[in-house]
Order: structure tokens, then C-alpha cells, then sequence
């Protein structure tokens, strides 16, 4: 299914807590309802994964569901969900996170049967087909691993089908270094689109089998990477917002192939997907401080539906366990959020989480609801996937020089130098996608790369 139109076409309908097409969990959380929910992400502190270290592996997931349900309660939260991002051994062994899943699920049914606190479990995978080289996208036993846990995860009690694919990452590394634009639009518009159709028609029969959501994807190994990169000054930050608009296009793929929500929140191109398709998402910002720094820590909660943090450590810290820590900094910010709903000042709320960003980073007015409205209809008017990538990317460019030229948006001349230079570089790019393989061929590391598993 091709979008060709906007669920949300105003900015003032892109809001927290409400999407034109709800996600209601087993236990009953309705995603998108009219209210915002956090989403706790956690994993175990640093330990070896293997046999022996099993019942501490169990313990630890059990101890960090149960005190996070139990703060949950004290602060009067009414519904949470907890994304499960499994480690490399537990897809590898996929035993490993069935029994997870299982465990946690125990945990929540217990406390919803007995304390009526509610709660979804959101298992997500972890892509382990690009640790291979060259990545092996589309067969070999780590992609059965995987496709085994997510159908038998999805039975023991996961039911937000999600991952963070890596399709056309072995590409998009080298063009992140080099700040090749001509790179980055054929990883994700050409190759990633290929891997997500593929991963995505799969994982989209999986959930319909077993009865549960299939959620999302996200860009994290891409966009986010280029966020990281531009925040340590490797990159430019113009560079890793048009990043972030081009990763857009490879994302949706997962929801023209059924996925219906709610989105992953590793991903920032959340907000364009809820304006394309009316679906809920989960959205990460100031509190995934502790993974990794950010310059959109108050705009990413603008149009949220679950309000989560990055993946932290099961360490102990001096208010508590880390993860419980988490869940009420994620209670809070929702809270605040879903009283603004109730009081009819919420658009109030959201100008101002929007407006403390928007001005001091390209990355942060990228995500604005004004430009994720204007950036997603080109998306859906485009002719083709490439034909998206090539014109979101540019809008993006748009924004940020017209924001600059009006005195709104700070940067530097080398920024502003990286503009035209990007502009350049698509420029040049074929709309033919074939003519763009051609194109592309002479650069390509085929010790890297093996243009077969894309179909290609």
C-alpha cells in the first residue's frame, strides 16, 4: 500500500496523546487514545550472556518489571509499556528471549489480575543479519533465529512487534564518514527500501499469525548515528537532518507492508509517520540522555502517544535501580503532558517543547510539526520510494535555509556551506532507480555489500 495522501494534514493536529488510529494493547492501554503513556527500555548491566549466568539473566528482568509496576502504582500511572530490546545472544538463541518474554509477561498479568495496573510488552529484536560481512539480508540462520523469535515471543506475550532493521547500513556507514548525500539517498532509498519490504512483509504475516501489533522499524542505525556523529562534530548537523528527512522514506515501508503501530521511539521519524498514516508512536528525547546526547530533547515529545527513554543499565544508582528511575522521570513528563491535555492547554505545552528546540539546531526544526507536515507531503506525493527520498531530503534543506535566512535558525558558515553542496549532489541523482544503480556501481565495496540480497 502507497500513502498518497496525509492522515493529519495541519500541523495543529500532529499532537501528544492522540492519533487518528489507536493501538489497544491486550491488558488495555489504548496507544493514541487521548493520553500519553511512558515506555520503559532497560537492559542488563555489563555480565556475560551463556548457561551459567541464566538465572541472573531471569532474575533481572523479573526484579526490573516488578519495581517498575510497583512505582507505577504509587504514582498513579495507569498503563505502561515495556520494550524488551533483546541482546545479540538472546535472538542468536532465541530460547533465551521467548523465556524473557514469558517471564515479564507473568509479571504483568500478575499485577493487572491482582493491583489493576496495565501493561504491554514490546519485543524487539535485535537485527543480527549484518554481523555477517557481507550481510546476508535475506536468508542463513540468523534471520530464522530471528523470525523464530518474534513469532514464538509474540505467543509468550510480546505484542508491539518491533526492530531496528539494518538494510543498507553497510552503505550508509561509509556515506556518513565521507558525508556523501548521493550515498546515504541510495542506502536508504534504494537498498533499505529493498530490505524493508522484504523484512516487513514477514514480520507483518507474523503478528497477523499470532494475533498482536506489528509496531514499526526505525532509522537508529542510520539517522541517529549521523545524530550522534554531528553532536560529537564529526559531521555536519545540516548533513544528519537531511539524514534524518531521507530515512523517512525507508521507514514507512514497514507500514505500506501492514505494520499499523505503535512506532518503535529509536527513531525520530515517528512524528512524519503518524502525519502519513494516522498511527500512534512512541517517541524518545531528553531522557535517552543516558545512551546517547541529543539536540532534540523537548521537540521529540511534541506529537507522542508513548513517551520513552533509550536502553538503560539494571544498575543501581542512589534513588534506586536505574530503570525504576527511568519509569518516573517518563511518569513525570507524562503526566505534565496529560494534564495539559485535560486542561485544553496542550497545543500551549506543545508550542513550547517546540519552540525551546527549534531555533539552536537544523535536527530539532526538521522535527517541528510545521515541517514534518510540510516534509511529509512531498513523501506521499512523490512518484516513487527514490523519487521520496531525493524530495524529502531537499525539503528538509528548505526549512533549515529559510529558517536561517529569516534570523530563526543558528549556523555556522560551514553548515550553511553544506547546504549547497548537498543540494548539488542529489541534484545529479536519476530518477530511474536502475540508472541510479548504475550509478552507484563504481563505488561500491563488494567486499561490503552484495547487491543480490536486495534483489538487485
Amino acid at each position: 500500500m502507497k500513502y498518497t495522501s496525509l492522515a493529519i494534514g495541519r500541523p495543529e493536529g500532529l499532537v501528544f496523546g492522540r492519533a487518528p488510529h489507536p493501538v489497544t494493547s491486550r491488558r488495555g492501554i489504548v496507544v493514541g487514545g487521548g493520553a500519553v503513556y511512558p515506555e520503559l527500555n532497560f537492559t542488563l548491566p555489563p555480565m556475560h550472556i551463556e548457561e551459567s549466568t541464566r538465572p541472573e539473566i531471569r532474575e533481572h528482568y523479573r526484579q526490573i518489571v516488578t519495581d517498575a509496576l510497583e512505582r507505577s502504582i504509587e504514582l498513579d500511572v495507569k498503563g505502561v509499556v515495556f520494550e524488551f530490546e533483546t541482546l545479540l545472544e538472546m535472538t542468536l538463541n532465541p530460547d533465551i528471549g521467548i523465556e524473557l518474554v514469558e517471564i515479564m509477561n507473568g509479571v504483568c498479568e500478575d499485577y493487572y489480575a491482582n493491583r489493576g495496573i496495565r501493561s504491554a510488552i514490546r519485543l524487539t529484536p535485535n537485527d543480527t543479519r549484518d554481523y555477517d560481512r557481507p550481510p546476508l539480508m535475506r536468508s542463513g540462520p540468523r534471520m530464522e533465529a530471528m523470525l523464530r523469535l518474534f513469532e514464538e515471543g509474540a505467543r509468550a506475550g510480546g505484542e508491539f512487534l518491533s526492530i531496528e532493521s539494518t538494510g543498507g547500513k553497510e552503505v550508509h556507514d561509509d556515506a556518513l564518514l565521507y558525508t556523501d548525500a548521493k550515498g546515504v539517498v541510495f542506502a536508504l532509498g534504494v537498498l533499505g527500501v529493498r530490505d524493508m519490504r522484504f523484512l516487513w512483509k514477514q514480520i507483518a504475516d507474523v503478528a497477523r499469525k499470532t494475533g498482536v501489533s506489528a509496531g514499526g522499524d526505525t532509522a537508529c542505525g542510520f539517522a541517529n548515528t549521523a545524530m550522534v556523529l554531528a553532536e560529537k562534530k564529526y559531521i555536519p548537523r545540516v548533513f544528519a537532518a537531511f539524514d534524518r528527512a531521507v530515512s523517512i522514506v525507508r521507514t514507512l515501508v514497514a507500514h505500506e507492508e501492514g505494520a499499523i503501530g505503535p512506532d518503535k521511539d529509536c527513531g525520530y521519524e515517528g512524528p512524519f509517520l503518524k502525519a502519513i498514516t494516522g498511527i500512534p508512536i512512541s517517541m524518545e528525547g531528553k531522557t535517552s540522555a543516558c545512551a546517547h546526547m541529543s539536540p532534540v530533547g523537548n521537540v521529540a515529545s511534541a506529537a507522542c502517544d508513548l513517551w520513552s527513554n533509550e536502553s538503560v543499565q539494571n544498575v543501581k544508582l542512589l534513588g534506586g535501580m536505574a530503570p525504576t528511575i527511568y519509569l518516573e522521570q517518563l511518569a513525570y513528563d507524562a503526566r505534565l503532558m496529560n494534564e495539559s491535555i485535560l486542561q485544553k492547554s496542550d497545543a500551549t505545552l506543545q508550542k513550547l517543547l517546540v519552540d525551546s528546540d527549534i531555533r539552536l539546531d537544523p535536527q530539532a526544526l526538521v522535527l517541528a510539526p510545521s515541517s514534518v507536515i510540510e516534509i511529509s507531503k512531498v513523501i506521499v506525493g512523490a512518484k516513487s520510494h527514490l523519487d521520496a527520498a531525493i524530495k524529502a531530503g531537499a525539503k528538509a534543506l528548505d526549512i533549515i535555509e529559510a529558517a536561517h535566512g529569516q534570523g530563526r535558525l543558528a549556523l555556522t558558515e560551514r553548515e550553511v556551506e553544506y547546504i549547497g553542496r548537498i543540494r548539488g549532489e542529489i541534484a545529479d541523482i536519476p530518477a530511474d532507480e536502475s540508472a541510479f544503480v548504475e550509478m552507484m556501481l563504481p563505488s561500491l565495496d563488494t567486499q561490503k555489500v552484495v547487491l543480490k540480497e536486495y534483489g538487485l
